[in-house]
């Protein structure tokens, strides 16, 4: 091992990102020095030219791989984050513009023109010009399918012709197809002629002469078996395939629940279209995961964090409008038992405890179920064993933890009534806390939204409104 690959191990993506940021200072600095000695007519030799500290950057971006670059391009502020992009070789755009989020990918096309995106493009298998296409400009899609091939032009419109969330969508198109009738050795001479194998091949498709899926040969089988033996003694019969038209996410699922590394699509009569891979399959579970944590907070969209002042207002404003609807009409609630306040104002001290316990418990239950219902856990024959469960969870968190909560409220002013409220209040809160935590995402999911949507800011208001009234409504009759 060299000592440069020695090293490689030990520069983390952030001390890359960091090399980054002070490369793009210095040139900034460098840039303002140079106005600075033109105003003073000072020696041009005082500052250090800032082309070659561009130079500098652009020789460190050669270095990192895509997903790195990409990385980099996310951390950073408009102005620098386009600085980056344009001492990206051209070779590598496409790469890049693949690997970026998609609110960073809006802002980099924004700033290349038509023929630097063809030229980015035509770099691209079809599965990732599928990818990039619905996000650029109508003239350049079509100019690029002209430059495509029949095969090519072909495979993209199939890959678009299915949604997002869908296998056709994500398959890929380059895999090694062999015969059910030749030898192994056969197949290893085969091999050796390619140029290379296409990522992620751990298996080869076994098709018959009219494309059907016949098998699959797993690289290992056909390593360790004796040469002279045929392709259908050794291959496996029964692989894991898919349709075009299955949910992706089911999947993500399969390639996890088997560790799968690819497996087959095939259409309806069987024959072989395409193959998922490994890679699509990670990507789509981090975006899945990603999306239900956006959902949650009332978020409509994934957003750059260096976006506009006026995209990110745009983005969060419907879930704070409906989060300031649930708060005045908690703040009405409060109103209705202005008396019962007056009169003993711990309420005003204690009631928050109320509230914000229920709220904590009822988004821990929200997150399970949401969890179980991506994972296909939760079903009609199961639901009502999971409210009782839940519902019986909140009951004794409710039980232990009002009890402790009213041994401190009892402690604080003297007032063993106090306390048997401050527990009967909080146990009822996190029983409301429990039964909404279930019924919200179930009832979003009925009516065909995402089970996340929202659904911290709902929670939140039903425990805030009902502890208010709980623990209120319980202080007006028995203490007052």
């Amino acid at each position: 091992m060299t000592e440069v690959e020695a090293k490689k191990p030990q520069e983390t993506l952030q001390d890359r990102l960091a090399q980054v940021v002070e490369l793009l200072q210095r040139h900034r600095l460098g840039e303002d020095g140079e106005h600075r000695q033109e105003d003073q007519r000072a020696e041009p030799g005082e500052v250090r030219d800032p082309g070659q500290i561009l130079v500098e950057l652009q020789r460190k971006l050669d270095e990192l791989h895509p997903a790195d670059v990409a990385h980099i391009l996310e951390a950073l502020p408009l102005d620098e984050r386009l600085t980056v992009w344009q001492l990206v070789k051209a070779e590598r755009d496409g790469d890049i513009l693949l690997e970026v989020s998609d609110a960073v990918r809006e802002t980099l096309i924004a700033d290349m023109d038509d023929h630097e995106l063809l030229a980015a493009a035509k770099e691209m298998d079809a599965d990732e010009l599928a990818d990039l296409a619905p996000e650029l400009p109508r003239d350049v899609v079509h100019e690029l399918m002209e430059t495509l091939d029949a095969q090519q032009r072909e495979r993209v419109r199939s890959a678009l012709s299915y949604e997002e969330d869908q296998v056709g969508a994500l398959m890929d198109f380059e895999m090694v197809t062999i015969r059910e009738d030749v030898s192994l050795e056969v197949v290893l001479r085969y091999l050796r002629r390619l140029k290379e194998l296409p990522g992620h091949t751990d298996k080869l498709f076994v098709v018959d002469y009219d494309g059907v899926l016949k098998g699959v040969l797993p690289i290992k089988r056909l390593l360790v078996n004796d040469p002279e033996k045929q392709v259908a003694e050794v291959m496996a019969s029964d692989p894991v395939t898919f349709h075009p038209d299955e949910d992706a996410y089911d999947a993500a699922q399969a390639f996890e629940r088997y560790d799968l590394v690819s497996t087959p699509v095939v259409d309806k009569s069987g024959k072989l279209i395409g193959r998922l891979t490994i890679d699509e399959m990670v990507d789509l579970i981090r975006e899945e995961s990603e999306t239900e944590v956006l959902n949650m907070a009332g978020l409509r969209e994934e957003e750059d964090i260096f976006a506009s002042v006026w995209k990110s207002v745009r983005n969060r404003w419907a879930w704070l409008a409906v989060n300031l609807v649930t708060a005045f009409i908690a703040s009405r609630v409060i109103g209705l038992f202005d008396g019962s306040i007056e009169k003993l104002v711990a309420l005003a001290a204690l009631m928050p405890i109320v509230a914000g316990i229920g709220g904590n418990s009822g988004n821990q239950t929200i997150t399970m179920i949401v969890r179980a219902m991506a994972l296909d856990q939760v079903g009609t024959g199961n639901t009502a064993r999971l409210l009782r469960k839940e519902v019986g969870v909140g009951l004794v968190n409710g039980l232990v933890w009002g009890g402790v909560i009213g041994a401190v409220a009892y402690w604080l002013y003297d007032s063993w009534s106090l306390g048997v409220v401050m527990t009967a209040a909080m146990t009822l809160n996190l029983l409301l806390a429990a039964l909404m935590g279930v019924l919200i995402p179930m009832t979003l999911a009925r009516l065909g939204r995402d089970p996340a949507m929202g659904a911290s800011v709902m929670i939140t208001a039903m425990t805030d409104s009902g502890g208010f009234f709980i623990f209120l409504g319980l202080a007006t009759i028995f203490l007052l």
